[in-house]
């Protein structure tokens, strides 16, 4: 009896699968997706090597997050930039984007940050345990 309990316990634990992934430690960044040909799993800095699977995880959503950010980013600063508003007329008017974030009136620019706000605090509340609840930066498992 006591032999099939120290059995029990060395077991190696149960991997599940999540979305039909499942973590596999023999490769780079656990086998998440996202790796596409030429380059295949791109960490030339090596920050993903001796990280554990909940390391790998949270670099992973902050990359997702951060780029989608800056690719929010790029595409309002390419638009305000080069085409026209009806702040100047319909006329293309080419000034600095930075410079007309003043110009916006506060009406517009409230909804559209508590929009961005509301949206990213469901997307923490999916996404990561609460603070007080697990230690800091913790995702949840089914994440």
């Amino acid at each position: 009896p006591m032999a099939d309990r120290t059995t029990e316990l060395n077991a190696a634990p149960v991997v599940q699968a999540l979305n039909g992934w499942v973590a596999d430690e023999s490769k780079p960044c656990y086998g998440l997706p996202g790796a596409s040909a030429p380059l295949g799993y791109f960490d030339p800095l090596g920050f993903c090597k001796g990280k554990n699977l909940e390391g790998v995880k949270r670099f992973r959503e902050a990359e997702v997050m951060h780029g989608r950010v800056a690719m929010m980013a790029t595409v309002g600063y390419l638009i305000s930039e080069s085409t026209p508003t009806i702040t100047y007329g319909m006329n293309v008017h080419h000034t600095i984007a930075n410079n007309q974030i003043p110009e916006v009136p506060g009406t517009v620019l409230f909804p559209f940050f508590l929009a961005i706000n509301i949206s990213e605090a469901l997307r923490a509340s999916k996404g990561w345990v609460e603070p007080g609840l697990g230690p800091l930066f913790t995702l949840r498992d089914n994440y």
